[in-house]
């Protein structure tokens, strides 16, 4: 569900500024996997994300609101951390906006997350 500061899936952005992915190989998550925390969090732009690992020894930043917090915690959505190296001036198409950053898709279709604050809506 978008909120009112969520753009329409599918949107237009350009770049403002670059930005370079962080990981090489994030984490990646399926709806039920069990994800293992380790206590790490952090706060951008005033949503919480949380350390995670995957069975599949993968790790990496997850939102909070896509993990249940029971014992075991538990992916709520199928996700992927993979972020999406981008310069100024490029055009991307904005798929998901989550917790200050979108997924979005260059002309090469190739996918992944940019913080929001490197974007502009077109």
């Amino acid at each position: 569900m978008l909120s009112g500061t969520e753009r329409p899936p599918a949107s237009t952005c350009t770049v403002i500024a670059d930005w370079a992915a962080s990981y090489a190989d994030p984490i990646q998550m399926a709806v039920g996997d069990i994800i293992t925390l380790d206590g790490r969090e952090d706060i951008w732009d005033g949503h919480r994300w949380l350390w995670a690992r995957h069975r599949s020894g993968k790790e990496g930043w997850v939102p909070d609101c896509l993990i249940s917090m029971g014992s075991p915690a538990r992916a709520l959505e199928d996700y992927t951390a993979m972020e999406l190296t981008c310069r100024k001036g490029e055009k991307l198409i904005a798929l998901r906006q989550l917790h200050g950053w979108v997924f979005c898709r260059n002309a090469d279709k190739v996918a992944g997350w940019v913080p929001e604050r490197k974007l502009r809506w077109v």
